[in-house]
């Protein structure tokens, strides 16, 4: 049995499925591709895939990934896009396949661009206010938890940001903690600079790449 990584793109429509309805449609593409999937045991034996880091709802995602396990260790990795495509709606399309080489517990960083925009405030001022918001020694929000509200502070989870002022918005290139021990959803810098301002923006938001604690890309 051999674990692979197949990668793909999360784009247009399928940006607003949500991560279950994303997991159904890689189940039922599996199925149809004929790829030698393994398939979990039991009464209702379904093919077996994880997701390392789920995309949030509405993201943009140019470099998300699938671990499956294939009983054909012959198969030829660079054949399960071209297997795999056909089965799955234009939003979503697999562009690679390799070896597992990083758990998916290794994840502790990831890249995003936020476009930020506001129809009635220029560019350059959304530029100002977020350098002002980064400025602070901290950033405190109050988030829902299992035990209620609570205040905390996301300041330590912002590793590394640049900001470019756009034509008709914000770019925000910046890279957040993420993880299951500690996930900074970039949500909440538009959340927090909201709480700054008093304005309301847009935001187009695409997650890059996903790193190891030591910034290595995941592979």
């Amino acid at each position: 049995m051999r674990n692979v990584r197949i990668w793909f793109k999360k784009d247009y429509e399928c940006r607003y499925i949500s991560h279950l309805d994303l997991n159904r449609t890689m189940l039922r593409a599996l199925h149809k591709s004929k790829l030698p999937i393994w398939h979990t045991e039991g009464f209702n034996p379904h093919p077996f895939a994880t997701f390392p880091l789920p995309l949030s709802l509405g993201f943009r995602g140019v470099n998300e990934c699938m671990d499956v396990k294939l009983e054909d260790d012959s198969l030829d990795l660079r054949a399960i896009p071209d297997m795999l495509n056909p089965c799955l709606p234009r939003g979503i399309q697999a562009f690679d396949a390799t070896e597992v080489i990083m758990k998916a517990g290794k994840v502790a960083y990831a890249s995003f661009t936020m476009l930020i925009s506001n129809d009635k405030i220029p560019s350059g001022r959304i530029c100002n206010d977020l350098k002002e918001l980064f400025a602070g020694e901290k950033i405190e929000l109050e988030k829902r938890s299992k035990k209620g509200m609570k205040t905390v502070d996301i300041r330590p989870g912002i590793r590394s940001f640049d900001i470019t002022e756009r034509f008709d918005s914000a770019e925000l290139n910046i890279v957040l903690s993420a993880g299951s021990s500690d996930n900074v959803n970039p949500n909440l810098i538009l959340t927090a600079l909201s709480h700054q301002t008093g304005e309301e923006y847009d935001a187009d938001i695409t997650r890059n790449d996903l790193y190891n604690s030591d910034m290595e890309l995941f592979r």
